[in-house]
């Protein structure tokens, strides 16, 4: 059995890695256009946060160094992603992010740090903190869904990160088979909703990736009201004598 777990929790490392890196293309694309468009941050955010708290649960739980090590490398990449975002996002954007960023990546984190260390210890440190991860491990999870209303209103997946919903589908699943051979449910419930989570991005992507564009009437009529709307601005600024 112990061979076995080791195994896949191999794997596990390898499937992290390559989601880790799912989004490359994404900020190639940012960094080319020097632009984030219409990509949201929150799903790198959530990322980062629930990277480093899974290292420092891998390096205080006794045989879970597996979990460290390949969080460690999330922290590295999300960090990269983080600094391009906000390098190239439109100034509400980039207040929004540095906002997450100081929230959850640092002032959570380094809380989350500083409770365990002073009031907990043992086992009860490991609990109180597997219970943080898990539940952070499902937003991040979840993260993607948060571009659905542009997706939704445009009717096109353009802006939603379909390699990254793919990666946590893979992600989720290796991951609660690797905590089902160790009997950790803290890794097992997390990643069994995330494995639920991913399946419901990549249909949702399925739905609208070959969505047909709004009907040319609907077009036609969005215009005639934009151009009703502008129509007395233009007749008072030239009144008739």
């Amino acid at each position: 059995m112990a061979e076995l777990s080791f195994f896949v929790g191999v794997i596990g490392n390898v499937i992290s890695v390559l989601m880790f890196l799912s989004p490359v293309g994404t900020f190639w694309r940012i960094i080319k256009k020097k632009s984030t468009e219409e990509f949201e941050s929150f799903p790198y955010v959530c990322t980062w946060l629930n990277s480093s708290l899974w290292t420092y649960y891998g390096v205080i739980k006794p045989g879970a160094y597996l979990v460290a090590t390949v969080n460690s490398f999330g922290v590295v990449v999300q960090s990269f992603f983080l600094g391009v975002f906000l390098i190239y996002a439109p100034s509400a954007m980039k207040a929004k992010t540095g906002i997450m960023v100081g929230i959850l990546d640092i002032g959570f984190f380094a809380t989350a740090i500083v409770v365990s260390q002073l009031l907990l210890d043992g086992e009860t440190r490991i609990g109180a903190l597997g219970f943080v991860c898990a539940g952070l491990n499902i937003i991040m999870y979840g993260s993607p869904l948060s571009v659905m209303k542009t997706v939704i209103k445009n009717r096109s997946v353009e802006y939603m990160p379909f390699m990254l919903s793919f990666f946590f589908f893979l992600n989720g699943g290796i991951w609660t088979f690797y905590a089902f051979l160790l009997s950790d449910w803290f890794l097992a419930v997390p990643n069994g909703i995330g494995l639920g989570l991913g399946l419901a991005q990549i249909a949702i992507y399925g739905v609208y990736r070959n969505a047909k564009p709004l009907p040319l009437k609907t077009s036609i009529r969005t215009q005639q009201e934009q151009d009703s709307q502008t129509q007395p601005l233009i007749s008072s600024s030239n009144p008739e004598p």
